[in-house]
């Protein structure tokens, strides 16, 4: 989870670094290499820990590069900002996606308790904790905890297609 999250460690800079700076909001830790270089050392270090076991440590590298580059590919589903640069630091163009359903999160707290940052509460909370339920929920050894997971996925799914059909 925390890996997941941390692409938008840039917005702790907001008032120091200019958004349409290369390490400014949705910048360089946004992109492709970005995702690739933590995911290996996350996977390295996690290695070496004993959490892959006698597993290869490739695997769980390219796990961990997909978590962390689905956060900005989610972003550059927003419907605000100025996208997201996916090939920093070897190019500062930045890109959305040609459809865009998730409403831009506001950058501050007072933000998120206003009416837009109310929407977009409800927005990902349906779209992305659906997902997060079925993945807490899922277990092998259990059939209605396996059905109750695939369940959850399947609302997911609906709320997905509902939202891209909505903004399309």
């Amino acid at each position: 989870m925390v890996l997941s999250a941390l692409p938008d460690a840039d917005a702790l800079f907001i008032g120091v670094i200019p958004y349409n700076h290369p390490l400014g909001h949705r910048g360089f830790t946004h992109s492709l290499f970005f995702a690739a270089m933590i995911g290996a050392a996350a996977a390295f270090a996690l290695s070496k820990a004993g959490w892959t076991g006698d597993r290869p440590v490739w695997p769980f590298a390219l796990l961990l590069f997909i978590v962390i580059a689905l956060h900005g590919f989610f972003d550059s589903m927003t419907d605000g900002g100025l996208g997201v640069a996916f090939f920093a630091p070897f190019s500062s163009n930045r890109y959305f996606m040609p459809w865009r359903p998730i409403p831009v999160a506001p950058l501050s707290l007072e933000g998120l308790t206003t009416q837009r940052g109310m929407r977009v509460i409800r927005y990902e909370l349906a779209l992305f904790w659906f997902f997060a339920l079925s993945a807490v929920v899922w277990d092998r050894r259990s059939l209605w905890r396996m059905i109750l997971a695939c369940a959850c996925a399947v609302v997911g799914i609906v709320m997905w297609v509902f939202a891209l059909r909505i903004n399309t």
